[in-house]
């Protein structure tokens, strides 16, 4: 067993797909699975269930990515720890939200004490971010619901409440609050399958006892308010920073039932190696929520 078969197995498992495997990986189909054949027969068990040409991670396949997960990342965090040794350290952070709010407000004071830290975000659906925390693209996830994992810890960081957002000229934009059930007839906008607001409003809705018609569906957030704003529907949202100066094109709603909020966690790996910028912007994260 060497890294090589490691590194195709963690591949294959997390695409669960042979020949998209291959494509990534740059190699043939049939090479790679006979890579995958050979680590089975050295490990005697099947790591996956094979249906015709369909391949799925079995109990013997998690169990065995847990481990290879650990791997990889000790390896990762070893690369850091030499070069942070040897201060060669890029001081760069990296970050995956799906909470909506920029970043623009809450790293503008972290910048100020430090400038030399260069500060990279993504934003992707839960699946997408937990497979990058746990392959080591990111270090840390700011999310509701929480990236969770048996090698991830979450701490929650804030509540914010959940408004139903109308378009400024809507039969409710005088409401000062409303029960949501009273826009189950509504054309709802939000975020794909997978990300947290569509979970969120699914969820919210179900509990006031409909399902939303849900007529537009983006994996970018702005264009939610832009959607809204432009009388195509209503949605459910928090009130933040890069949309209050449209509040004049829209209006949000305080919803008295079911309970509207949602709790941001960041997520990350417990025991990984953090750099010393890393450390302190978490540390940072953590006392701006409790300050806010």
């Amino acid at each position: 067993m060497n890294l090589l078969q490691l590194k195709y197995f963690y591949t294959v498992a997390r695409k669960e797909h042979m020949t998209r495997a291959a494509e990534e990986l740059y190699i043939s189909q049939p090479s790679l699975s006979k890579v995958i054949l050979k680590l089975e027969e050295e490990l005697e068990v099947p790591l996956f269930d094979r249906i015709g040409k369909q391949i799925k991670l079995n109990k013997f396949g998690k169990a065995f990515l847990r481990r290879v997960d650990r791997i990889f990342l000790e390896l990762e965090d070893g690369k850091r720890e030499l070069s942070d040794m040897l201060k060669n350290e890029s001081s760069t952070i990296s970050i995956a939200a799906n909470n909506l709010a920029p970043f623009s407000n809450l790293i503008e004071r972290y910048l100020k004490d430090y400038p030399n830290v260069i500060l990279g975000q993504t934003t992707g659906s839960l699946k997408k971010m937990k497979e990058q925390l746990l392959n080591g693209e990111i270090e840390f996830c700011i999310s509701s619901p929480p990236v969770e994992g048996d090698l991830i810890e979450c701490i929650p960081l804030t509540t914010e409440e959940i408004f139903l957002v109308v378009p400024s000229g809507h039969r409710f934009a005088k409401y000062k609050e409303i029960n949501l059930i009273e826009a189950s007839s509504e054309p709802f906008i939000s975020l794909k399958v997978g990300f947290g607001i569509r979970e969120l409003t699914e969820n919210l809705c179900h509990q006031a006892g409909f399902n939303p018609n849900i007529i537009f569906e983006t994996d970018v957030a702005m264009n939610l308010m832009e959607m809204v704003n432009s009388n195509r529907g209503v949605a459910l949202l928090p009130i933040l920073p890069w949309n209050n100066t449209q509040l004049s094109m829209s209006v949000p709603i305080h919803v008295k039932e079911p309970l509207c909020n949602r709790k941001i966690y960041l997520s990350f790996i417990k025991d990984r190696y953090f750099t010393e910028a890393s450390m302190q912007f978490k540390d940072y994260l953590i006392d701006y929520y409790k300050e806010a």
